[in-house]
């Protein structure tokens, strides 16, 4: 080891860990540094040891380590924490060096650190990575967003260190402010949601067809042939693992309440502010929520048992693989289409293409879908429809009949289904040519006088409907 730092990380829990470790096998010197003293003792001691990393004890000690502009990640737990580094630096940084935040901050969070450090001179990064311990070790997708001009100093080193699709590493600047957490945030968002339609599935095929884990491990696999889904992927491995001290299927001895860190519900809340129908995201949200309701839940079923479940045949096996393609390609289009509205609200301008091309590796919902989102955007615009693709269109008419054959046995024997009940009812929402909203507006106009129009003439109108009512 010798001269200058080329990059330095702020932050030793696993992530912070496997990110460093990456950064230095693809060729660069890296000054780490953690709050705690013996966490950063242990790291260079043991996973470090030989290695180009460069230790330090203080703040002070870690930017006199590093290469001027000094171009700092920090990976440290979201909110307060993140603000407290960044004002623990700032006395020790010059005009022009760059902070980069590697974790899942809140995106309006991210727009205030970029506006007030650009003030003060230092280029800001909001930057998502995801692909968990695994891609921070051998390559993540990575989402930069903010100080242009910080990302392309930064551009060679994210570039080698970040997963390859087929078309180039799985990174790309997303856009100024907050871009690049905002992207991760929805990524996130549709995460939830293919794996509560994951897990619905699962419920459905133990509960219908009385299927061990081993066998639903097989066609989960079978399943991802096609898909080459990660989420896929990783349920067919989680169905196979036994228990070392029972033997016992791991899966029958997980507790059935799931957590959360809150990019989910970000999702599902910035959708409404925008106006942005995402339900099988929220549902996604809304069944982890559920979960935790462990001794309501008992006590419901106490007094209202399920009925007594009939066994599906097998061929609905087929079915459900159908409702399930369907259901995430529709978490999917939510996704995307709470991107487009968003780089349209906040200036953005994301290159939607290039979002599906740098999921499609690194990332938890790298698929094969990806390729046919990417192509969707990059031949009819920013602007298209998912569902209303070639790509996807004729899949819709010929596979619907099956999502309503699932959520349909769902619903008679009592199994919750709430991800692929609202893929399928926003899909029926969105193909009806009448809906029962001309009822609402005109309960609106009779308690508050909210007006409405009119299908047979133009303009705004109102109606007196209690004085009418007395007549």
């Amino acid at each position: 080891m010798g001269g200058k730092c080329d990059i330095g990380l702020i932050g030793l829990a696993v992530m912070g860990q496997n990110l460093a470790l990456n950064i230095e096998s693809a060729g660069y010197q890296v000054a780490v540094y953690n709050r705690t003293t013996t966490t950063t003792e242990e790291f260079i001691k043991k996973r470090a040891s030989n290695k180009n990393i460069n230790p330090a004890y203080s703040l002070e000690e870690f930017v006199s380590l590093l290469q001027v502009p000094r171009k700092i990640i920090l990976m440290v737990k979201a909110g307060a924490p993140v603000d407290y580094v960044i004002e623990g630096l700032l006395p020790y940084l010059e005009e022009g060096d760059i902070i980069i935040d590697g974790g899942n901050s809140y995106y309006r969070d991210t727009e205030r650190r970029v506006r007030g450090l650009k003030e003060r001179g230092i280029r800001f990064l909001g930057t998502g990575i995801s692909g968990g311990e695994y891609g921070a070790l051998h390559g993540p997708s990575i989402m930069p967003g903010g100080d242009e001009s910080a990302y392309r100093e930064v551009e060679e080193i994210f570039s080698k260190i970040a997963a390859r699709a087929e078309d180039g590493p799985c990174v790309s600047y997303l856009g100024e402010g907050s871009a690049g957490h905002y992207v991760k945030m929805v990524h996130n968002g549709i995460e939830y949601g293919v794996m509560e339609l994951i897990a619905e599935s699962y419920d459905l095929m133990r509960k219908t067809l009385g299927l061990s884990p081993a066998e639903m491990g097989g066609i989960f696999r079978e399943w991802n042939e096609e898909q080459q889904s990660y989420l896929l992927e990783i349920t067919g491995e989680i169905m196979d693992r036994e228990d070392q001290e029972t033997g016992k299927p791991l899966i029958d001895l997980i507790s059935d309440v799931a957590n959360q860190k809150g990019t989910g519900k970000w999702t599902a809340q910035e959708a409404l502010d925008l106006g942005v129908p995402v339900p099988v995201i929220t549902a996604a949200v809304n069944a982890r929520y559920l979960s935790s309701y462990k001794e309501e839940r008992g006590e419901f079923s106490r007094l209202f048992p399920a009925p007594e479940r009939k066994t599906a045949d097998r061929d609905f096996l087929v079915a459900l693989e159908e409702a399930l393609y369907l259901a995430t390609v529709t978490a999917y289009a939510e996704g995307m289409d709470l991107l487009k509205r968003a780089s349209s609200e906040y200036g953005y301008n994301l290159p939607l293409a290039e979002v599906a091309r740098i999921w499609q590796d690194g990332c938890i919902i790298r698929s094969n879908l990806l390729k046919q989102i990417q192509r969707i955007y990059k031949e009819a615009g920013e602007t298209a429809s998912i569902i209303l693709s070639d790509e996807f269109s004729s899949d819709f008419a010929g596979k619907i009949e099956n999502l309503r054959r699932v959520v349909s046995l769902a619903a008679v024997e009592g199994i919750p289904v709430p991800a692929f009940s609202a893929a399928l009812a926003y899909f029926d929402s969105l193909s009806a040519r009448d809906l029962p909203a001309n009822l609402i507006q005109a309960q609106r106009d009779y308690f508050g006088a909210h007006t409405y129009q009119r299908k047979d003439k133009e303009g705004t109108f109102h109606t007196d409907w209690q004085d009418i009512k007395n007549v």
